[in-house]
């Protein structure tokens, strides 16, 4: 069993990238081969899986979430309250998954407006703006 992270993943080709966490070459996992539900497929995930030699280089199979991860809840206001796993891999400090920008001002809006209802719509946006921008400079927010 090799353990890595999830780099990407395309819910909608139905396929992405595992980095390793010994540092080889990424390896390409495809939604026929998790054994996770496909929901719980995100950047930052730590899996198990095997490695085959696929058509165009180096294939995972049998796609599991890593020994040790948690399950964490995602951040109030994430459509179907939806879990990730996060585990620290070689000593790092645990990921977890990257947001659309969509995604991220979704949250920082409810944020928002939990924490001060008396905000208006354009302290609101402005706000927004510049967290998202804040955001992509850290890789936080993709898009």
């Amino acid at each position: 069993m090799v353990v890595g992270r999830v780099v990407r993943f395309d819910s909608a080709r139905g396929y992405g990238f595992i980095a390793p966490e010994q540092g080889e070459e990424d390896v390409f996992l495809h939604v026929n081969d998790l054994l996770i539900a496909e929901s719980a497929v995100r950047p930052g995930l730590a899996v198990e899986f095997e490695v085959e030699e696929g058509d165009r280089g180096p294939k995972a199979s049998s796609i599991r979430l890593a020994e040790g991860a948690q399950l964490l809840t995602s951040p109030p206001g994430r459509p179907g309250g939806e879990a990730i796993a996060v585990r620290a891999v070689s000593g790092d400090e645990p990921m977890c998954d990257v947001l659309r920008a969509d995604e991220f001002t979704t949250e920082v809006t409810e944020v928002l407006l939990h924490a001060t209802p008396s905000l208006t719509g354009a302290q609101i946006m402005q706000i927004r703006r510049e967290l998202t921008q804040y955001a992509r400079k850290h890789g936080w927010v993709e898009g």
